[in-house]
């Protein structure tokens, strides 16, 4: 449940493999750099124990232990709880129903000397965020509102690449209605505007955190982090109104989806109808001629039988005529 523990002071690793308590103790005792505690789903009575190492607000411990909440920005006192909803793109064949968003979970604590991550789900991992900001002391020494930031650009980061994967999915499936004698299969569409709303639930409610953490000057947040937070703002605005393009888009594409099939079937339905009516004809002269009856028009004349067949077989080739020309058939 302990993903890593360390002690950063301007920027630079300094202790490794040590629990918490001996990392937070050694910051308070430099009275310098922070403690970045990486959890990955931990139990309650781990959240518990780290919230009385730490001072966290109980509230705030549920919220970390029974995940799933919204995005959103919480202070206590000179502490601040970001929560982030992860998402992870699902490869999967077009036109086929199945899952294609995964969504998850990052909470992150920041204080005057420590940052936590609560991680809950598998993918959106923090390890290549750690090593990035290892690889930048100047930017690590910002203190634990760099780490916020740079969690925030990633996950954000993550959304415009899944955003990007749902974009060709809408375009191969505005293809497919559109394209004639193409097969539609509606419920496929159905189920991508499902994720797509529960996409949009993940990602648009982290607007007015992102707007609080760049413009609230009573935040304790550096200045400097408030700066590189405006980008993150751009991108998660970009990505949010893309997503409500998608939602308009499959909206439209299944009211044309079901337009289509509504034009086949009436299609169809003119087909049978040509068809039926081309049959009614030889059905209603041999039905005549079926009923055995003594005095029946030209019954024991040598070319009855072939004069019939003839005028079945003319009536027959007319409707078909009439029908083809009306684009019946």
């Amino acid at each position: 449940m302990v993903v890593d523990c360390a002690v950063y002071v301007d920027g630079r690793r300094l202790l490794d493999q040590c629990t918490y308590e001996q990392a937070l103790a050694e910051v308070r005792e430099r009275g310098a750099g922070f403690v970045w505690l990486g959890l990955l789903e931990p139990s309650h009575a781990l959240m518990l124990d780290v919230a009385r190492a730490f001072g966290l607000h109980q509230l705030a411990v549920e919220d970390a232990v029974h995940a799933h909440q919204r995005p959103k920005l919480e202070r206590y006192d000179d502490i601040l709880v970001l929560v982030l909803r992860t998402v992870q793109y699902h490869v999967h064949e077009l036109n086929t129903v199945s899952e294609i968003v995964d969504t998850g979970q990052i909470m992150i604590f920041t204080g005057p000397d420590f940052v936590i991550t609560v991680r809950d789900g598998d993918h959106t991992g923090l390890a290549g965020v750690r090593k990035q900001l290892e690889a930048d002391p100047q930017q690590l020494g910002l203190g634990p509102g760099a780490v916020l930031h740079a969690v925030a650009d990633h996950v954000v980061d993550s959304y415009v690449e899944v955003t990007a994967a749902i974009e060709e999915d809408v375009d191969a499936m505005e293809e497919a209605v559109f394209t004639p004698a193409s097969r539609i299969v509606i419920e496929a569409i159905y189920q991508l505007k499902r994720e797509v709303v529960e996409l949009r639930r993940a990602v648009k409610p982290l607007a007015l955190p992102l707007q609080l953490l760049t413009h609230d000057p009573k935040l304790p947040l550096p200045v400097e982090i408030r700066r590189y937070m405006r980008d993150v703002l751009d991108h998660h605005t970009a990505a949010a109104e893309q997503i409500t393009d998608f939602n308009e888009s499959l909206s439209a594409l299944i009211n044309a989806a079901l337009a289509k099939v509504s034009v086949q079937q009436n299609t169809d339905m003119r087909k049978i109808s040509a068809y039926a009516a081309m049959a009614a004809v030889p059905t209603m002269i041999a039905g005549v001629y079926g009923m055995n009856f003594e005095h029946m028009p030209e019954l024991k004349w040598t070319y009855g039988y072939p004069l019939i067949i003839g005028l079945m077989l003319l009536v027959c080739g007319g409707l078909y005529r009439l029908f083809h020309r009306n684009d019946w058939l």
